[in-house]
């Protein structure tokens, strides 16, 4: 029979895991944060060896850490998703109406150009970075496990439940939400991308209230054509 294990030897092992997970993760930040830099510093075709020289460590740290480059670039798309969701949180409090909420029986159009121009921020804000995530390398996972794919249904998870109250508050079904949410994601995405590949790009703002007009108004409103247009 095993003798029972001293709680005071206990404490003091659980008190070193815990320090020493807290070590791994402090340290798996900085070098995410230092892959980060490299990335904007040498372009979205970064190499290893140059994030380890911007981290001032060797490729066996990192890949110590992560497991190899698909384990630092979902940390990369982690801390991206992260800024996306904190833009876009701050951009649809902006855009509510003061109470912390966020509605779209009031201005919806202000709405949905804070959600738009969000997302734009970020990919004028750290082009090359948004270029390393969206050119992900092949990676071995199910679709459902894509990062990228998982960036969009975050920001889906926020617009869902805007919409769903619309469309509660119209006294209509509510199964339209999460359609439109990822609808305006795959919108936004897609013409994101486009935008920036352009050379000739129109300034941010432009872009961005021209897609609110169609996001909020549809084909025949933003081209005027009926009772409810923009003009």
């Amino acid at each position: 029979m095993t003798p029972p294990q001293d709680p005071r030897v206990a404490a003091r092992v659980d008190g070193r895991d815990a320090r020493w997970t807290e070590h791994r993760e402090q340290r798996r930040r900085e070098l995410t944060d230092a892959a980060l830099r490299a990335i904007r510093k040498h372009g979205a075709t970064v190499g290893m060896d140059e994030i380890a020289a911007e981290a001032g460590t060797s490729k066996t740290v990192i890949y110590r850490h992560f497991g190899d480059r698909l384990g630092l670039y979902l940390a990369v798309c982690a801390s991206v998703d992260s800024n996306v969701l904190g833009d876009l949180q701050q951009a649809l409090t902006h855009a509510g109406d003061g109470s912390g909420t966020t509605a779209l029986a009031g201005d919806s159009r202000a709405v949905v150009e804070a959600v738009i121009d969000s997302y734009f921020v970020q990919v004028e804000r750290d082009p090359e970075v948004y270029r390393f995530v969206v050119r992900r390398p092949a990676l071995n996972v199910s679709p459902e496990d894509d990062p990228v794919i998982g960036i969009s249904d975050t920001i889906a998870d926020v617009l869902q439940p805007i919409f769903a109250e619309a469309l509660r508050t119209a006294g209509r079904p509510t199964s339209a939400a999460r359609i439109w949410a990822h609808g305006l994601i795959g919108f936004v995405r897609e013409s994101a991308d486009r935008w920036l590949a352009d050379p000739d790009r129109p300034p941010r703002p432009v872009v961005v209230r021209h897609m609110a007009d169609f996001a909020t108004y549809g084909l025949t409103g933003a081209l005027g054509l009926d009772k409810n247009s923009p003009r």
